[in-house]
């Protein structure tokens, strides 16, 4: 199985319950795994055989600055599932961060994993 990975996506989204973080967007931390469809790109050294990491980058950030999430867990389920989806990969992990969160603290976040890895 043939894994892209993206390491500390920096994006800024409205992420939390407290009625500031409802107005005040905080930047989060994303780390992707994600399991290709297909191993095409290593023969054929085209892009369009390949998962553009660019493409998968942008998406994100374009969702998350279109809404609010309370839970970093329910922004973690809903990326996975739009890299499940939109992106018609079999497996992905994510981890989700908040930095600085907490006092003497540098992230707190969840990590997930869904689909089949083969």
């Amino acid at each position: 199985m043939d894994i892209i990975f993206i390491r500390e996506l920096k994006v800024t989204t409205l992420i939390g319950i407290y009625e500031r973080e409802k107005l005040v967007p905080q930047t989060l931390q994303i780390d992707l795994d994600i399991a290709l469809p297909n191993s095409r790109a290593c023969i054929s050294d085209d892009i369009d055989d390949a998962l553009d990491y660019a493409e998968v980058a942008a998406h994100i950030q374009t969702v998350l600055s279109e809404g609010h999430f309370s839970l970093l867990e329910t922004l973690a389920e809903h990326i996975a599932q739009i890299i499940l989806k939109d992106f018609n990969a079999p497996w992905v992990k994510i981890s989700v961060a908040k930095l600085q969160a907490i006092r003497n603290c540098k992230m707190v976040g969840i990590t997930l994993e869904r689909g089949q890895l083969k």
